[in-house]
């Protein structure tokens, strides 16, 4: 795996940007200079990030979200293959 996180992430297992080896590595956000940890989903490319709105859900118990809209950084939290070789 490369040590770029992927340009579109979510954290819910029913969404077709789903991940689970990149999330086993953690990825850290920063949203407008904030490190932010609520994060939903994410899209570099398209500068916006879900966040839980929040203990509200819908008719089916999933959370509901709010897009917010602004510069996006993401990265890997641990080294991946670097680290376990040390």
């Amino acid at each position: 795996m490369s040590d770029t996180p992927p340009d579109r992430l979510s954290v819910n297992p029913r969404s077709p940007h789903f991940d689970a080896e990149a999330l086993q590595r953690g990825i850290g956000i920063r949203f407008k200079g904030v490190q932010r940890r609520d994060v939903e989903e994410y899209s570099l490319s398209e500068g916006w990030i879900r966040v839980q709105l929040g203990k509200k859900v819908d008719r089916h118990g999933q959370p509901l979200t709010i897009k917010l809209s602004g510069p996006v950084e993401a990265w890997f939290e641990d080294g991946g293959a670097e680290d376990a070789a040390d």
